[in-house]
């Protein structure tokens, strides 16, 4: 995932030596969660299983070896593009020990961090609602919603 502007600082000046080192040594350029394959499209239900061309084999969200039984809408197949990013475990920037640091394709990155990213979409609603009751007569606010009532 990229790095924002604000956030740059956080990480070490040899980020991206570390984060290619977890995720084409260690790794070998296969989500470590899933088993992904780096930089190729994925044949996908949507739910977690994807089509595993080298294997020739379908695999669970896990990376395991399944049996689709009772078959699948041709339909609900749909393609992915692939890319691997560097995730810290404990979402702590600072924290670069080997243990902490694992490669994770979009799906399972985005999985990883999705509690991280509902505190952090409360925090922005907060900070928006905050700034505006300090500046907002309110006032003007009730003038406006008894207008629209």
């Amino acid at each position: 995932m990229p790095i924002r502007p604000e956030n740059r600082w956080l990480y070490p000046i040899d980020w991206q030596q570390i984060s290619r080192s977890v995720r084409f040594e260690r790794a070998g350029a296969r989500c470590e969660r899933c088993a992904r394959p780096h930089l190729r499209r994925v044949a996908h239900l949507g739910d977690g299983r994807w089509w595993d061309a080298e294997s020739k084999c379908w695999r669970s969200d896990r990376g395991k070896r399944i049996a689709i039984k009772g078959g699948f809408v041709l339909a609900s197949v749909r393609m992915t593009f692939v890319v691997l990013a560097c995730a810290h475990l404990d979402h702590d920037p600072g924290n670069n020990a080997p243990a902490n640091l694992k490669a994770l394709c979009q799906r399972c990155h985005m999985l990883h961090d999705a509690a991280e990213h509902r505190w952090q979409r409360w925090w922005n609603l907060f900070r928006v609602r905050a700034v505006r009751d300090l500046y907002e007569d309110p006032r003007v606010t009730r003038e406006r919603i008894a207008r629209v009532q």
